[in-house]
């Protein structure tokens, strides 16, 4: 499978936004990607820097504008996209969604982010109620795609659950990146962390994993933090953990790799972790803390 990654700097200008995502789309899809991924909540800026009741405006339906927009897209050009919407399902009632359009233009399926962050200059608790949809791989042309959200990417069971369901490859879209009083050896440690994460549910479990983030700085209209640097460095882990690509942590990039799905079935035979596992003795994993 040829996949395309959308790394993208965003601006308050949400058409622009809208208008350089399709053009890096059409860039990907004639450098020959089948599967196109572009970041979380990819049509604005990070707006969860702030709680703003009049910030709920921006969400939309699902179906609805974006998937309309990018589903005339996908069937135009014949490729698979995952989006990233903040969706508004009923009055008071928003979630951090991910679907994903068919070649045809239709809705594939979609997924809700199941676990929502609340840290300083990240208060999606305010806007998004958590998922419940489950994990869940979505069926399309490609295979299986076991689409998951920026934060679920720190929680193995998040990635082993759809790996159970048969998802074929792990795919997150993220906003995540520095504030700028980290020191330089903060800043490492946390890109760091975020990588090798990630990498260990591609060991785990034997499938690539598909991680796009967004880059360039974007300021905190409240004033209370120093606002956000995203770190970028989209990349693709294969189903050793060995990184197949990574993009730089500050220019906007369209990359399309060629990924062998057929891998993750040889590598699963000589690590057989599945087979292995302790099932019998995992039941305490459902609990808050074993005290």
């Amino acid at each position: 499978m040829k996949v395309g990654i959308i790394q993208q700097a965003n601006t308050p200008d949400i058409k622009n936004n809208i208008q350089g995502l399709k053009d890096k789309v059409r860039e990907a899809a004639k450098q020959g990607a089948e599967l196109i991924v572009m970041q979380e909540l990819h049509n604005s800026l990070y707006f969860c820097q702030v709680e703003d009741t009049d910030i709920f405006d921006l969400a939309e339906t699902i179906p609805g504008p974006s998937t309309d927009e990018f589903g005339a897209l996908a069937k135009e050009l014949g490729v698979v996209i995952v989006l990233s919407l903040f969706e508004r399902r009923a009055p008071g009632l928003y979630h951090n969604t991910a679907v994903v359009m068919e070649k045809d233009g239709t809705i594939a399926g979609k997924y809700r982010k199941m676990h929502i962050p609340d840290d300083p200059a990240y208060y999606e608790k305010f806007y998004f109620t958590p998922g419940d949809l489950g994990f869940k791989p979505i069926e399309t042309s490609l295979g299986k795609l076991g689409v998951l959200v920026c934060w679920d990417q720190w929680y193995p069971e998040a990635a082993r659950l759809m790996a159970m369901a048969g998802a074929d490859l792990l795919i997150y879209p993220t906003a995540i990146g520095w504030e700028s009083t980290d020191i330089q050896d903060e800043k490492d440690r946390q890109l760091g962390a975020w990588v090798v994460s990630q990498r260990g549910h591609a060991v785990a479990n034997g499938l690539h994993v598909i991680s796009v983030n967004r880059t360039g700085y974007e300021p905190d209209p409240s004033g209370q933090t120093n606002g956000i640097t995203f770190w970028g460095n989209s990349f693709i882990a294969g189903p050793q953990g060995e990184i197949l690509w990574q993009a730089s942590n500050d220019k906007e990039e369209v990359k399309v790799i060629d990924i062998d799905l057929k891998r993750s079935e040889q590598v699963r035979r000589w690590w057989p972790f599945f087979r292995d596992r302790r099932i019998d003795y995992f039941g305490d994993i459902t609990k808050r803390f074993i005290d």
